[in-house]
């Protein structure tokens, strides 16, 4: 039986250490002591991360923070709907080789590492990363991983991924970026990070430098879920991404008692914007094992969509979608403005009403 530790003893130093067991996680007082059985259970499954800037935000002790739900295990994750599936989004489905997945035409995910500054709670490749997995991609696996995209002439994307490329040095990054540019038909590179707000120190200017490479166009796409991520060192983290030019969109996931209010999703679109990085998209949560807590419904992400369509600019709009499972790819599913009925369109304001077009003419 595992002697609990208190807080004032514990010998961890919380700026410089990444909480990664449930022992960390009682240490800090982030679960107490009766979860612990349980939480032992979902650790030997799923991995746990939480770094100095996200611990520094988790108000222990308050079942609700956002910042906790986001990171910190729960016991619910024991419980898998039936419909619920390792492989929610189908990745494997479209992987030609190991690493690449080839699900769209003109682009291919890259998946050069399998690990994380931080494992969310509702991650959909929760079952494919973290420790005892494999950690990155061999030498030989991502020659061929470039091989595959060498060959095929019609991919214009490669949106690197994983796990989380910026976890890895400016060296091996750099590497992979000057390979993808050299490729010719290769245009566009695509990064899916966290690091920005959950280890903004890591983004030095020798990073930074590392993604910006001749030949190819690099983007970057920042995953937050509520404004309190966006903290002055990301901020910070941020402004060194856009002031070497490097365009910045978001995705965030719509999570329950994270950001599913009109106040926090309209609070954490303007903070964004403010930090110049574009809203592109709010995904409905995916079907991963252990996660139903923290989905929501598709009738209230679309009032939350109708919603923030009326308080905020066209800039801080991003595009509600849902990863079809079973690897058929993004399809949009927010609120629909237009109506055809027998030959007539209506199309409906940001107050919800409706007008014909063409207007009907004035008597």
């Amino acid at each position: 039986m595992r002697d609990v530790i208190p807080f004032r003893t514990f010998a961890l130093d919380p700026c410089h250490h990444t909480l990664r067991s449930i022992d960390d996680l009682a240490g800090r007082g982030m679960v107490r002591p009766d979860q612990l059985p349980a939480l032992d259970q979902v650790a030997s499954r799923y991995a746990v991360a939480i770094t100095p800037a996200m611990a520094e935000l988790i108000q222990a002790g308050v079942g609700d923070d956002p910042i906790a739900r986001q990171f910190v295990p729960s016991e619910a994750e024991l419980d898998t709907l039936p419909h619920e599936r390792a492989d929610p989004i189908g990745d494997e489905a479209h992987s030609p080789v190991e690493g690449i997945v080839h699900r769209y035409p003109d682009r291919v995910l890259l998946k050069p590492v399998h690990v994380c500054a931080v494992y969310c709670r509702f991650c959909f490749r929760r079952e494919s990363v973290g420790p005892g997995k494999a950690q990155a991609l061999s030498p030989a696996a991502l020659g061929r991983a470039l091989d595959y995209i060498r060959s095929r002439p019609e991919i214009w994307e490669v949106i690197l991924t994983g796990g989380d490329p910026l976890v890895m040095s400016p060296r091996r990054l750099g590497g992979i970026m000057a390979a993808l540019a050299a490729i010719p038909h290769v245009k566009i590179v695509r990064l899916h990070t966290r690091v920005p707000v959950v280890d903004p120190e890591q983004v030095t200017p020798a990073l930074v430098r590392a993604l910006r490479v001749p030949g190819a166009t690099t983007w970057l796409v920042l995953h937050a879920n509520h404004p309190g991520e966006l903290t002055e060192a990301a901020r910070g983290a941020l402004d060194r991404l856009a002031g070497a030019g490097i365009p910045l969109l978001s995705q965030s996931v719509l999570l329950r008692g994270v950001n599913d209010d009109p106040a926090t999703l309209e609070a954490l679109m303007r903070a964004l914007v403010e930090a110049r990085v574009k809203p592109y998209y709010l995904h409905h949560g995916d079907l991963a094992p252990g996660t139903s807590h923290l989905r929501t419904n598709m009738a209230e992400g679309r009032a939350l969509m109708r919603d923030l369509r009326g308080r905020v600019s066209g800039l801080c709009q991003p595009d509600y979608v849902l990863d079809i499972p079973g690897g058929h790819g993004k399809s949009p599913i927010g609120p629909v403005y237009l109506r055809e009925d027998c030959g007539e369109t209506a199309v409906e304001d940001w107050r919800g009403v409706r007008h014909s077009y063409p207007p009907k003419s004035q008597p």
